[in-house]
C-alpha cells in the first residue's frame, strides 16, 4: 500500500498477482525482443516465432497434451468455450439434442450453450449439487440420454472451491457418446493437469488466473476433434490459400488463430507456467487448501457466518455474514487493506440455489499466508461492531 501498510490480497480466484518473472518476460517481449510472428523473414521475427511456438509446446507439456497441435491460443476461457460452441457445437448439435451443465457453472459456461441451444433447437439439462455443494455425479448419470451431445462442467468451482471428479464425469459422458468440456480456470493454477488421465474432450483456462497476463488463454481439444472443426473467425494466418472463388484453411491450431496473435501475452504465459511448475502444483494446492481449512474453522466459530461449499475446498471460501450485504463487508474490509470478492461471482444460478443475492469470497494464492486470514478476521470483527 502507498502508506507502507501490508495489503492482504484474497481475490486470486478472480485474477492472480503476477510474479516478477512474468513481468520481466512481458517487458522483454514488448521491447528488446518484439517482432511479429509467422510473417517476417527477418531474424527477429523468426526468433519471436520460435519463442511463440515454444510456448505452445510448453503449454502442451504442462497440461499433458499429446501434441502442441492440440493447443489453441485464445483471449481467455470465455473465448475458448464460445469457440467450441460456435464451431464444434454448430456442426454437432441439432434440434432435440441435449447439453448438460451444472448448477454451479460460471456464466461463461452457461451463456454460450444457451445461445447455441437457441440457434439449433437443442435443450439444456442442469445437474444439481450434493448437500455439500459438489456436482452430483449420480444425478449426472441419471440425466444422460442417447441424445446428450455435450457435458460442460467446471473442474473446480470459482465460488465454492469444490473439485469435480473429472475422470468419472468423462466416463459417464462417454458412456452415452457425449463429449466432455471442462472449465479449468480454477484448476490450472493449482492442480496437476493430464489430459490423457482426465479423458475429457475439451479443456479451457485463462492465463491471468495462472499468474500470467490478461488477454490470453488456452483451448485444448483432441487433435481429431480439432481437425473436424470449421474455423470460427476469418482473416490472416488461418488460411492456406485465398481466392475470390474459394478459400482453403490451415490445419489446427492455426485454423483457429485468425489475425495477429497475442504475442507478448503468450510469451509471458510460458513464464507463468514455468514459475508455477517450479513450485509444484501439488504443493500449491496443499498450501491453499490448508489456508482454506483454517479459515473455514475460524469462520465456523462465528454464529453470524454461513459457510458454503465442501470442507475440502481448493483454496476458495465463500460465506455470508448475517445482516451485512457482502458489498458492505467488502467495502469495510478494503479500509482494513483486505481485498475480497463480493457479489454473485458470475454464477447467478448458483446464488439462486444458495438463496442469497451474493456471497463474500476469500480466495488464496501461492503468496497467501495466515496473516491474510488474521487480517480478514479483524475486518469481519470490525464490520460486526459497525453493524451492531
Amino acid at each position: 500500500m502507498p502508506d507502507g501498510a501490508p495489503w492482504h490480497y484474497l481475490d486470486t480466484a478472480a485474477t492472480a498477482q503476477k510474479p516478477q518473472a512474468v513481468i520481466d518476460a512481458m517487458t522483454h517481449a514488448l521491447g528488446r525482443d518484439y517482432a511479429t510472428v509467422h510473417r517476417g523473414v527477418y531474424s527477429r521475427s523468426a526468433q519471436m516465432t520460435l519463442a511463440y511456438e515454444a510456448a505452445r509446446k510448453r503449454v502442451a507439456d504442462f497440461i499433458g497434451a499429446k501434441s502442441e497441435n492440440e493447443v489453441v491460443f485464445v483471449r481467455g476461457a470465455t473465448e475458448a468455450i464460445n469457440l467450441v460452441a460456435q464451431t464444434w457445437g454448430v456442426t454437432q448439435i441439432g434440434p432435440g439434442d441435449r447439453i448438460v451443465l451444472s448448477t454451479l457453472e460460471h456464466h461463461s459456461n452457461i451463456v454460450p450453450w444457451q445461445m447455441l441451444a437457441e440457434r439449433t433447437g437443442a435443450q439444456i439439462d442442469v445437474c444439481p449439487l450434493t448437500e455439500d455443494h459438489r456436482i452430483d455425479l449420480g444425478a449426472l448419470e441419471a440425466l444422460l440420454t442417447p441424445r446428450t451431445r455435450l457435458v460442460a462442467l467446471a473442474h473446480v468451482s470459482n465460488v465454492l472451491g469444490s473439485v469435480l471428479d473429472a475422470r468419472v464425469a468423462a466416463d459417464l459422458a462417454h458412456s452415452v457418446g457425449a463429449k466432455l468440456l471442462l472449465d479449468g480456470c480454477q484448476a490450472a493454477p493449482r492442480m496437476v493437469l493430464d489430459m490423457a488421465a482426465l479423458d475429457c474432450d475439451f479443456y479451457a483456462f485463462s492465463g491471468h488466473k495462472l499468474y500470467g497476463p490478461t488477454g490470453v488463454g488456452v483451448l485444448w481439444a483432441r487433435e481429431e476433434i480439432l481437425d473436424a472443426m470449421p474455423p470460427w473467425q476469418g482473416g490472416g494466418s488461418m488460411i492456406e490459400r485465398v481466392t475470390f472463388e474459394k478459400t482453403t484453411y490451415a490445419p489446427p491450431p492455426q485454423r483457429f488463430e485468425a489475425g495477429t496473435p497475442m504475442i507478448t501475452e503468450v510469451i509471458a504465459l510460458q513464464a507463468a507456467i514455468d514459475y508455477v511448475d517450479a513450485l509444484g502444483p501439488e504443493a500449491l494446492f496443499a498450501h491453499e487448501a490448508a489456508l482454506a481449512t483454517t479459515l473455514r474453522g475460524e469462520l465456523r466459530n462465528l454464529n453470524s457466518v454461513t459457510l458454503f461449499g465442501p470442507e475440502d475446498s481448493a483454496g476458495i471460501v465463500s460465506f455470508a455474514l448475517q445482516g451485512v450485504h457482502p458489498h458492505d463487508l467488502g467495502t469495510i474490509l478494503d479500509e482494513e487493506n483486505v481485498a475480497i470478492r463480493a457479489g454473485h461471482h458470475c454464477a447467478q444460478p448458483l446464488m439462486d440455489h444458495l438463496s442469497v443475492p451474493a456471497t463474500a469470497r476469500a480466495s488464496f494464492g501461492l503468496y497467501s499466508d495466515e496473516s491474510d486470514i488474521a487480517a480478514l478476521l479483524r475486518g469481519i470483527e470490525r464490520t460486526q461492531r459497525i453493524f451492531g
